[in-house]
């Protein structure tokens, strides 16, 4: 499949260089990830033998795609073909745009552990279980217990650090902890900072809706409402509209369901985070606050193939705010650009000004000066890229 962002200069990334980041990918997190589903839920022998032909399936780079079976949900097969499952299946999964291979391996985990049912385990989230155990440990708390302090801070410092909370908070990202390596020596950065651009484009009082699209459950989530209570309460955005994904998606991928788990987190909290909590859960009641999931959030492919009832849906936004990297890659295309291009260029199609609040977690970047990419590689090799410890704050400030 095509979109309007194929470029000869920029091609699509793909796992079939032994080495790569793509490569580790399927075959080293994706078996990772298949262990601890199993141990994560008593599965049967069914499900057992589902999950070992997918593993077997997808880290061989001799074996090829199989179709979804025929009994998957209703419409998802033919959903698919038109996502470009003809053109895959039957095809090497390291072949296939990375994109793709790695969205389709979270919809056939899902048909092995029996998601999509019928059956007992229909509806019963493979991943909950650690989204709840990061939800509830230690540095959730601690994190939510910070906010008093914060609380007695000047707006303008509260906004920055919600912000930047949002921001990093994307290093909580389950899947990328399977695999993640220590950090090296070089500190955490913020490779690209638009703060201004974002604050500009949301003047107090002036009827702003912004949509934020969701990325990880658990603690990235509660910093994102935590930011979405700030430009609430403080008149940035008269209305908020939540993206989240219909099902689960990539271990940590945020549902309602974590959302309704969040919410709970933060309003049986103490202190300003109880406050926070209670606030947001009555600006949903109000419609201040509203949810949207969409059949493409769980799509293999960029933003730019959105259909034309989400494309009219961020049309309605003042900004558009994409947490996380595989949004990033959906929003820029995962394609191997010039770290160089600017960031205007392949998100011209949004229909309105998006900003990317992004830990880097993957290899693609645009909107980087010379220098800057020079540093990172000649300090740290091409892994900057791809471990977590950068990250950037991209917006296009002007409408199509």
């Amino acid at each position: 499949m095509t979109t309007e962002l194929d470029d000869a200069s920029a091609p699509e990334i793909r796992s079939n260089t032994p080495g790569s980041f793509p490569y580790g990918v399927l075959r080293e997190r994706h078996p990772a990830l298949i262990q601890r589903v199993r141990n994560a839920f008593p599965y049967g022998p069914e499900q057992h033998r589902a999950l070992d032909a997918l593993l077997r399936e997808s880290t061989d780079p001799a074996g090829v795609m199989e179709p979804l079976p025929a009994g998957a949900a209703e419409g998802d097969r033919e959903q698919w073909e038109r996502w470009g499952s003809g053109e895959h299946v039957g095809r090497s999964w390291f072949d296939a745009p990375f994109l793709w291979a790695e969205s389709y391996f979270y919809r056939r985990l899902l048909d092995a552990v029996g998601y999509f049912g019928p059956g007992p385990w229909q509806g019963v989230d493979p991943f909950r279980p650690f989204k709840q155990a990061e939800l509830e440990s230690p540095e959730a708390h601690a994190e939510l217990a910070t906010l008093d302090t914060l609380a007695k801070e000047p707006q303008e410092t509260r906004a920055r650090a919600l912000l930047h909370g949002s921001l990093w908070g994307n290093r909580a990202d389950l899947g990328f902890q399977l695999t993640r390596t220590p950090a090296g020596t070089t500190s955490s950065a913020l490779l690209a900072d638009d703060s201004d651009h974002l604050w500009s484009l949301l003047p107090p009082g002036a009827g702003n809706t912004v949509h934020v699209v969701a990325d990880n459950a658990g603690r990235e989530l509660v910093p994102d409402l935590l930011l979405i209570d700030h430009l609430l309460r403080h008149a940035h955005a008269a209305r908020v509209i939540l993206h989240v994904k219909p099902h689960p998606y990539y271990v940590s991928d945020a549902t309602p369901t974590d959302v309704l788990d969040a919410l709970n987190h933060l309003k049986h909290a103490r202190g300003e985070a109880g406050e926070t909590g209670t606030r947001l859960w009555q600006a949903t009641a109000t419609g201040r606050l509203s949810l949207r999931t969409h059949p493409f959030a769980c799509a293999p492919l960029p933003y730019a193939s959105m259909p034309d009832d989400l494309r009219a849906d961020f049309a309605t936004a003042t900004l558009t705010i994409l947490k996380g990297d595989l949004n990033y890659r959906r929003l820029v295309g995962d394609r191997a650009w010039p770290p160089t291009t600017p960031f205007p260029t392949p998100t011209s199609y949004f229909p309105s000004p998006p900003a990317a609040l992004r830990t880097l977690k993957s290899d693609v970047i645009v909107g980087l000066d010379e220098k800057t990419e020079r540093t990172l590689t000649t300090a740290e090799g091409p892994t900057w890229r791809t471990t977590g410890e950068h990250a950037v704050i991209q917006v296009r400030h002007t409408n199509p």
